[in-house]
């Protein structure tokens, strides 16, 4: 998975074009058009209006360049790639052959159809035939070698022909500029058209004033690689899109950012935006917390503090996994509908009691927990005066008792009672509790029990989509959004647009792009292009970044549009391919090019990330345990730190065995599922070989079409449990040709997936020398979780909350890339090299 060939495109166009920087000057200056900077392929199928080959037309229909040639030394500058027959400039002709194109002479003019047409003006150009017109930039006028005429434009992408396609409600008026350019004979020119360049955070009442008018607006510049939308600069920059912003694109992947060297600098460099102050995280359906605690990791090695204030989820021993883990973190254990309504309410309360503006540091020193209850002096009576509240201490929206109603609820401590005996109150029976309300919201905004819009810096998090899962056989593929199972993408959005943070990451199984033509994904990008957020999709395989497991999963990363949209970071390390993304978004997979030259990192495998661990039985039940033997591996060394040290802060005090620091305390988690005793019995019959499965026990024949079948010869070996030692789905499973049913895994192989549950009957789980399924710690393990995390729930629901992850190196990853992002050290390129030995690295020191 180190590099990749260059599929097609996700857009309808036949081909990607290999786009180049462009740089934005004004209308008047001089276009920098050098041989770097030109575009190679043509894209774009147009259609000329006369059929024949000459340009010439009667006098009604003329079409031909006007005015003044461009003086040869001018045009030359300007144009050297036309003048140059050593170019690859290249256009096509009617009869679709691609052939070089160079100029006797450039124009700044041209008339067609009695319409006269200046260089940087706005056009309807010819499509295919049946297709709508074509939007280009006319940026080049010439007569040919051949004496034609011809003009090159730079295309305008309307929302269906991005990424988004058929799943975005944009405005139809709304367009966007792209750096895909290529030439044409002039009679392709169809009309003029008016297109009008607005900032893409601009008030909308003036966005609306400045479109009102025009034919067509941009605010976004699109491309190709990694489906990108970014911002096109200020109005008042002095810039226009004439011809382009400065945008990286397919040209630059091949050159990424080198964020090793740039971590050297960012020091001394006196042009960078200063370091920010501690940034806020959002980790919505957050599980057990193993993308933000990745994203954190990750922002703190590249030199941002970056703190999961707020986590969401439904799974209620996820939530207490993640509050162990990260006691800083406001966990909520909630659906995230009910926490966007609570957004909303709590909002509503701080602006009751004018806290919104108001400076935290100058609210004094307030603080519900600090408050006894024999110290509340006015505490509110119910109407039966037989209760009294002594103070609220937590706060919801949900349903209302014995009714259907639902809406704002607080959790009431009693006077003369203990947290025991504390109950949900809807906030309509606490009228005479004003007081007590107001030193709540005031005690909870002082310490940001709760986030209102402009308090987030990042939200992260993956909506789980399970109306798209090939186990639900009631798909819905007109429509996935009506399906319930799908709406969470749009509670998540939801929440994106009510709290508007700077950065949003989102993350899903690869289905998102499989499922109806990748509705859900396309939905989820457009959503963000939607509100103005910058926007990219990228694929991303776990294995690339230092684990034994492949793993490919979708990132979407949101920015607003003043902030820098973060890249995707190049992968460390080989992996063995398996399976492989949607055809039509072949080119979002995060790879090296063919072309590229990579070092990289071998393959992990399974020994490098569990050979150090101790010995133990299928009957294991110990939560804790000492490790016994130093780590082997560079793996193990990393995943053994303490939480200080995996941010990069190196701590003293630690005993050092082997090589490097380690932390010899007790290991988590350690303990399989037990499994029943006949399905023990099978596995304690599975030779402990690479490859071994259900197919080596007696019985059992492997035709030549790899499908099982009973060996008449062989009696039915039978437990003491009188069942059969072969059960018969293990023969059935995938029509007789899985090997998956009671298949160990083996010390050099690469793991496909982590998964959710630990049953052996239709998966590979087995330990390769041990007669038992891998344990949870083991599986944390292939998920990059440091052993200093606990898991917490039964066996079967720390599986579970394992199996949901995100990897946290993925994560890491991104984190590192997100603090390069918010630094302001990272270009538009789309991808970015992470530092050499990522991420043994140490963290760059707060300035």
């Amino acid at each position: 998975m180190s590099s990749r060939k260059r599929g097609r495109a996700t857009e309808r166009l036949s081909k990607p074009e290999e786009e180049k920087n462009v740089i934005l000057i004004d209308e008047e200056e001089e276009e920098d058009e050098s041989p770097r900077l030109a575009s190679v392929k043509k894209v774009r199928k147009v259609q000329p209006k006369s059929t024949k080959k000459s340009n010439k037309t009667d006098a009604d229909g003329e079409c031909r360049l006007f005015g003044e040639p461009v003086p040869d030394a001018e045009g030359k500058a300007r144009w050297p790639e036309r003048y140059n027959k050593k170019s690859t400039k290249t256009t096509k002709r009617d009869d679709n052959e691609e052939v070089n194109v160079y100029a006797k002479c450039h124009y700044k003019q041209a008339k067609v159809d009695g319409c006269i047409y200046n260089l940087y003006d706005d056009a309807h150009i010819k499509a295919g035939e049946g297709e709508p017109d074509y939007i280009g930039r006319i940026v080049e006028f010439f007569l040919g070698t051949d004496n034609k005429d011809y003009f090159t434009a730079r295309w305008f992408f309307k929302p269906e022909d991005t990424a988004i396609k058929g799943a975005g409600s944009l405005d139809k008026k709304r367009i966007f500029i792209s750096s895909v350019q290529d030439t044409n004979s002039l009679d392709c020119i169809v009309s003029k058209t008016n297109v009008v360049q607005v900032s893409l955070d601009v008030d909308k009442k003036d966005k609306q004033q400045k479109i009102s008018h025009c034919d067509y607006y941009c605010d976004m510049y699109y491309s190709l690689p990694y489906s990108t939308f970014l911002s096109l600069p200020a109005e008042n920059s002095g810039a226009s899109i004439h011809p382009l912003s400065t945008i990286s694109s397919e040209a630059d992947v091949d050159s990424p950012v080198d964020s090793s060297r740039s971590s050297e600098s960012r020091n001394i460099s006196s042009d960078q935006k200063p370091r920010r102050s501690e940034l806020t995280c959002l980790d919505l359906y957050s599980g057990c917390g193993g993308m933000s605690t990745g994203l954190c990791i990750g922002a703190n090695l590249s030199g941002v503090q970056l703190v999961t204030r707020w986590a969401v989820d439904l799974n209620s021993d996820a939530c207490e996994s993640l509050k162990l883990n990260h006691p800083e973190t406001q966990v909520r254990n909630e659906s995230v509908e009910d926490f966007l309504a609570l957004l909303k309410e709590w909002r509503k309360l701080c602006e009751r009691y004018s806290l919104i503006g108001t400076e935290k540091s100058r609210l004094g020193k307030l603080n519900n927990e600090e408050v006894e209850d024999e110290h509340v002096e006015d505490a509110c009576q119910d109407s039966s005066e037989e209760f009294e509240v002594a103070k609220f201490v937590g706060i919801c929206y949900g349903d209302f008792p014995d009714s259907k109603k639902r809406g704002l609820k607080f959790k009431v401590r009693w006077k003369g009672y203990g947290p025991s005996h504390d109950t949900w109150e809807p906030i309509d029976g606490l009228s005479k509790c004003e007081e007590r309300i107001e030193d709540f919201v005031r005690n909870g905004y002082k310490s940001d029990i709760l986030p209102i819009p402009g308090d987030v810096d990042v939200i992260c998090g993956g909506p789980p989509c399970q109306g798209i899962s090939g186990f639900n056989r009631f798909r819905n593929y007109s429509a996935p959004l009506e399906d319930p199972k799908n709406r969470q993408m749009v509670v998540y959005m939801d929440v994106v647009d009510y709290l508007k943070p700077k950065y949003v990451l989102i993350e899903n199984v690869v289905d998102i792009l499989k499922f109806a033509g990748g509705f859900l994904g396309r939905y989820a990008l457009g959503r963000l292009v939607q509100m103005s957020y910058q926007a990219r999709l990228g694929m991303m395989v776990a294995g690339c970044y230092g684990l034994p497991q492949f793993r490919m999963r979708v990132f979407i990363w949101g920015a607003h549009p003043t902030e820098k949209l973060p890249p995707y970071p190049l992968p460390t390390h080989n992996v063995v391919v398996r399976g492989g993304p949607p055809v039509e978004f072949e080119q979002n997979v995060v790879a090296y090019d063919e072309s590229q030259h990579c070092d990289l990192e071998m393959a992990l495998v399974l020994s490098d990330a569990i050979s150090d661990l101790p010995h133990i039985t299928n009957f294991e039940s110990r939560d804790d345990m000492p490790y016994k033997d130093p780590p082997k591996t560079e793996f193990q060394r990393l995943i053994r730190s303490t939480k200080l040290e995996m941010c990069g802060n190196s701590s003293t005090g630690q005993k050092t065995t082997g090589k490097g620091t380690t932390r010899l305390g007790s290991l988590f988690d350690h303990r399989p599922l037990q499994l029943n005793d006949d399905d023990y019995q099978r596995v304690c019959h599975v030779p402990k070989q690479k490859g071994a499965n259900f197919r080596n026990l007696p019985g059992v024949l492997v035709g030549p079409d790899n499908v099982v079948e009973w060996d008449p010869t062989v009696e039915r070996v039978l437990l003491p449990s009188g069942k059969p030692l072969v059960p018969d789905y293990a023969m059935s499973f995938v029509k007789g040709k899985s090997s998956k049913p009671f298949g160990r895994l083996w010390w050099d192989e690469t793991v496909p997936t982590v998964v959710t549950r630990a049953e052996p009957h239709n998966q590979i789980i087995l330990h390769p020398e041990q007669d038992r399924v891998l344990s949870i710690r083991e599986n944390a393990r292939l998920q990059g979780f440091p052993d200093y995390y606990k898991l917490v729930g039964s066996v079967k629901e720390r599986y579970i909350q394992v199996g949901n992850a995100v990897a946290v190196p993925v994560a890491r990853a991104l984190g590192y890339a997100l603090g390069l992002a918010i630094q302001g050290i990272v270009d538009d390129n789309p991808l970015t090299t992470l530092p050499k030995g990522f991420p043994s690295i140490q963290r760059v020191p707060s300035s």
